[in-house]
């Protein structure tokens, strides 16, 4: 319990901060941050959560992340489920209270939602394929970078720092694309209180990061040789 309990506050998080900073921040023109503070929202969030509840829970706070880890042999499928049910809570509640703090604005639509989308709900209206192939492989290389960081061969104590500024660069390429979803969570959390269109999507930000992370879980051990001793990761 204590380790869904960290899945479940350490995906709050992400889509709270990282999401807040898309609607709250760059949503006011005088206060605007940008792509690239988006883009470093999101990948501070993930670095801070990492380091808050890695040693606790592992960190994946995506359920791509925990496929691609069951898959090469980090985690174990039978806690699978259950850190999958409390990614997708943190991620609508975090997404709740932010839906709550913006409402309280004069005004106030939801919109999008910084919901994922792709055709007329992309931010650069790339089409279904360009998003699916874009989510699947920052997806990939999402999965990769962390197999690679926390393998026991890799320099220690580097690898939250190495994971969120993979967030941080695949958020600067992927979010004029589908405002970049990379994690299934975070796209149903925002999508619950968005505009009709975002469940409708929702199901391209479930099925192409999970084939990313799927196929990195694969691919990683083939490459490095031998499965890191890190049970959790």
């Amino acid at each position: 319990m204590q380790r869904l309990a960290a899945e479940a506050l350490g995906t709050f998080w992400i889509v709270f901060a990282g999401c807040g900073a898309a609607l709250l921040g760059a949503g006011v023109p005088q206060l605007g941050i940008g792509l690239f503070g988006v883009a470093f929202a999101f990948g501070l969030s993930v670095v801070t959560m990492v380091y808050a509840l890695g040693h606790i829970s592992g960190g994946h706070l995506n359920p791509a992340v925990s496929i691609g880890l069951v898959l090469s042999q980090r985690f174990p499928a039978r806690e699978l489920p259950g850190y999958i049910a409390a990614q997708v809570v943190g991620a609508i509640l975090g997404a709740g209270v932010l839906y709550l703090i913006a409402s309280g604005r004069a005004g106030f639509v939801p919109g999008g939602f910084a919901s994922n989308g792709y055709g007329d709900h992309s931010p650069g209206g790339y089409s279904l394929l360009a998003g699916f192939c874009a989510e699947a492989v920052f997806a990939f290389m999402f999965l990769f970078i962390i197999l690679g960081a926390t393998d026991s061969r890799a320099p220690q104590g580097f690898a939250p720092l190495a994971i969120g500024l993979a967030v941080t660069l695949i958020n600067l390429a992927g979010i004029p694309v589908t405002n970049l979803s990379l994690n299934p969570a975070r796209s149903t959390g925002t999508a619950f209180f968005a505009d009709g269109w975002a469940l409708q999507q929702l199901w391209l930000f479930w099925a192409a990061p999970i084939v990313g992370g799927a196929v990195a879980g694969l691919v990683y051990p083939l490459l490095a040789g031998r499965p890191a001793a890190n049970p959790k990761r």
